[in-house]
């Protein structure tokens, strides 16, 4: 019997954790672009392949497509490669609160942004 209520708590404990990194995940290039003002400066979590990309000193910027839309990523620490896959996290941000934070390439024009705060290959 304890032994099926261990196996009942460890489920759920999973199932409790998939949920809340689903939750945290759970949003979408097209979703932020259709309602910018919902997204605006909130932490969101993207994953997609990188389509474009541009450093210089460690910071620079990077266009990632998750299938519904493309969207640009502020880095202040590095950038993925193009063609890499990646998961990010950060703060959406519209182009022009940026100011002089990092130069971004002439292909982002203005517009909204990423503003990463992590990113890791998958």
């Amino acid at each position: 019997m304890i032994a099926i209520v261990r196996r009942a708590g460890r489920v759920a404990a999973v199932a409790g954790l998939a949920l809340g990194l689903t939750a945290c995940q759970g949003t979408t290039v097209s979703r932020i672009l259709a309602e910018p003002g919902r997204y605006q400066q909130e932490e969101v979590g993207l994953q997609g392949r990188v389509v474009k990309s541009a450093s210089l000193l460690g910071k620079g910027a990077y266009q990632l497509d998750d299938g519904t839309g493309m969207l640009w990523v502020v880095s202040g620490h590095g950038v993925p490669r193009q063609g890499a896959r990646v998961k990010v996290r950060g703060r959406v941000r519209d182009v022009a609160d940026l100011g002089t934070l990092v130069v971004l390439p002439p292909e982002v024009g203005s517009g909204l942004v990423l503003e990463e705060s992590e990113h890791r290959a998958y």
